[in-house]
């Protein structure tokens, strides 16, 4: 208002056009220095957080690569069947706080936009996966039928979509503990032979947070998660299923 005075009892300014153009860049000016006070704070704190994550991260490599190693040589001086079972369990259990470990670091690089994309041998890592899952369910049968197949794509990514699905597949399989993996034509199929999902709930599966049974452990965004990678690296992403029957989910790969 006082510069609205200013020019026009003042100066006298009779250009109206040229006052309100001096005060809309004032207005813009006055407007970039608040917006700018207001989120320094915030960019400040969020790189701060960033740079606690990463150097948190980078000293639990250390401890949970002692553990592996030591165990390892542990089990080598053991000859009694119970102390391998329970170095095992140890060990299974450090494994998968390294697969905790290698999902954060990718997490993190996905928010830098540091994700390294790279040629994959699908079946090969399948086969992996499976053996990663393996330890966790003992009792579940894994039947695979793959055939070679070379992409290009994000290793730890993929990984983890992969472990989300089959993960799902044995959790729904009820009493029935097996799944079927089939890699033909450029396409995954991971099949489960469970409670099925009906088609009002095949609608909702990709929604964060929603769970066709509550009774599952979990909190939800597995299936989300995958939609996003799978749409984000254009991998065409179904679901076949019927109650009482199974699901099999379907994967198209482009070519390399």
């Amino acid at each position: 208002m006082g510069i609205l005075y200013y020019f026009v009892s003042i100066i006298e300014t009779q250009n109206l056009f040229l006052l309100f153009f001096i005060l809309f860049l004032l207005t813009i000016f006055t407007a970039i220095i608040i917006a700018k006070l207001s989120i320094d704070p915030l960019f400040e704190h969020v790189r701060n957080l960033q740079n606690l994550s990463t150097e948190t991260l980078h000293e639990l490599n250390l401890p949970i690569s002692t553990i592996r190693t030591n165990i390892s040589m542990l089990k080598k001086n053991l000859s009694n069947e119970k102390d391998l079972k329970r170095a095992s369990r140890v060990e299974s259990a450090c494994i998968m706080l390294q697969e905790r470990y290698n999902e954060l670091d990718y997490m993190i690089k996905l928010q830098s936009a540091n994700i390294k994309h790279e040629t994959i041998s699908l079946d090969e890592l399948l086969k992996k996966r499976v053996d990663f899952l393996k330890q966790i369910y003992p009792h579940v049968e894994f039947t695979l039928s793959l055939e070679p197949l070379q992409i290009t794509n994000d290793t730890i990514g993929l990984s983890k979509v992969i472990d989300n699905l089959l993960d799902n597949a044995v959790k729904y399989s009820l009493n029935i503990h097996k799944v079927d993996i089939r890699l033909h034509n450029q396409t995954l199929y991971i099949k489960d032979y469970g409670c099925g999902i009906d088609e009002v709930e095949l609608l909702k599966i990709f929604d964060r947070y929603y769970q066709s049974n509550e009774n599952m452990r979990g909190f939800g965004i597995g299936l989300s998660m995958v939609k996003r990678f799978c749409d984000a690296n254009h991998i065409a992403l179904n679901f076949k299923s019927k109650l009482n029957m199974g699901t099999t989910v379907i994967l198209k790969f482009k070519e390399n």
